[in-house]
């Protein structure tokens, strides 16, 4: 059966969905950071008694944060070197802090003194990001904003048979938390015959995942595809900020530039593709008339087991909410298994050509929509490009964001079929707008 889940080699103890631990708050039903997760950041506490400000590498287990230097675990100040080693080490990093976090470990004791509430630390983004690249993997979200500009020939003829992307600026990823400030930027108003520069009117979120790489390559020796996921290390969530009334004036001939380039932000936990495992299943099945993916794409194994039913969902808080105490209203959700392109095939076709991949780089999806028209993954689509506004309780609406508004993107991670896991989650992805001063 195609929709089966082949995960039996990769699964182990760390799986097990009844496993507790004597972290009280990991055990709580759906929270996202129970015991079968234990996602690393990169995070340091606002007040230390030691005086000791230097960045370090954290556990995330329920509502705390365990500190790895301390533990001796891991030293190093970032992930990159998490990053950079083998999948047998970040495996066996996840068992031992498996087996120290569990309900009757003997080093509940020592290890106690070490946890830090997540509202107590400062968390920076995972490592030094080297190079970032966004793909375009979201075929609804492709073809509804294809539409809008091009009613009769919404999907390019290539995208069916090549993962379109391109490469973003990696200075500008901040972590979640960061204020995102409008950008300025060049626009052609509407009847306009000369473009006018200032603050964007059309900003707007994309709800994404990002895929941090794991071991690299060699220039000029691609990935081959049925190796390609052994180099994804994790999955944070991203959120691809962008100025719809720059975009579309820049963008021709050479693709996205000042549009993208002002801020992406990331979630600060790696989620591993260990921790994973359970979630894996099959790629959906491509419409009979799609041309099927060139051999360099194409994994048998890839297509049986290289998606995660990974839900995702993005939020809004205005001004107003927030001063009411309102944590938001739900804009939209959608899942990983929406999208056109697998992500061992992203990088399989990134490094194709030669293009060396390193520990750290990044890999965004792209937006990613659900096939009706409440699962679109930025305004952009729910609005029908700012003609239909978005009406939110208590009489607000928005066509695009507004100066104090906040998104917050979620996701998570749920078993199908005949296994049995644990949920996990991915924690939060913020950021609230501000003006220009």
């Amino acid at each position: 059966m195609r929709d089966a889940i082949h995960t039996n080699t990769l699964l182990d103890f760390t799986h097990d969905p009844s496993a507790t631990s004597w972290v009280a708050s990991a055990n709580v039903a759906d929270c996202d950071f129970p015991l079968q997760n234990l996602p690393l950041a990169r995070f340091r506490p606002y007040q230390s008694d030691a005086g000791d400000a230097a960045w370090r590498v954290g556990a995330a287990i329920g509502e705390q944060v365990l500190d790895l230097r301390a533990t001796g675990l891991w030293t190093e100040g970032d992930l990159r070197g998490w990053m950079a080693a083998s999948p047998a080490v970040r495996r066996s990093l996840r068992q031992r802090l498996f087996e120290g976090l569990r309900t009757g470990s003997a080093l509940q004791v020592e290890w106690a003194p070490h946890l830090h509430a997540h509202n107590a630390v400062q968390y920076s983004l995972p490592c030094e990001v080297g190079d970032y690249t966004d793909f375009y993997i979201g075929i609804h979200h492709a073809t509804t904003v294809g539409k809008l500009f091009r009613p009769d020939n919404p999907l390019l003829p290539n995208y069916k048979w090549v993962p379109i992307g391109y490469h973003g600026r990696a200075s500008s990823i901040v972590v979640s938390g960061t204020d995102i400030v409008r950008p300025l930027g060049q626009r052609m108003p509407p009847g306009s015959t000369a473009p006018v520069v200032g603050p964007t009117q059309r900003l707007d979120h994309e709800l994404e995942l990002a895929v941090w790489v794991g071991q690299g390559n060699a220039m000029g020796e691609p990935i081959a595809i049925d190796q390609a996921g052994q180099h994804i290390a994790g999955l944070t969530l991203l959120n691809d900020w962008s100025a719809r009334d720059i975009q579309p004036w820049e963008y021709q001939p050479l693709g996205p530039f000042i549009a993208k380039n002002f801020a992406s932000t990331v979630s600060p936990w790696v989620v591993s593709v260990e921790a994973l495992a359970p979630f894996r299943c099959a790629m959906q099945p491509r419409a009979a008339d799609d041309p099927q993916p060139l051999p360099y794409l194409h994994s048998e194994q890839d297509q049986q087991q290289g998606v995660w039913n990974i839900t995702l969902e993005a939020w809004l808080q205005t001004p107003a909410m927030r001063e009411r105490g309102e944590a938001g209203v739900l804009l939209s959700r959608s899942s990983l298994r929406d999208g056109y392109w697998t992500l061992a095939q992203l990088i399989a076709h990134h490094t194709v050509g030669g293009c060396n991949l390193r520990p750290g780089d990044v890999l965004g999806t792209g937006t990613l929509s659900g096939p009706l028209p409440e699962q679109g993954g930025s305004l952009l689509e729910q609005t029908q490009g700012g003609k239909a506004p978005l009406q939110l309780p208590r009489g607000e609406e928005r066509t695009f964001l507004q100066d104090g508004d906040s998104v917050i993107l979620r996701a998570y991670a749920e078993a199908q079929f005949h296994l049995a896991a644990r949920r996990i989650g991915f924690g939060q992805c913020v950021g609230t707008i501000v003006s220009r001063r």
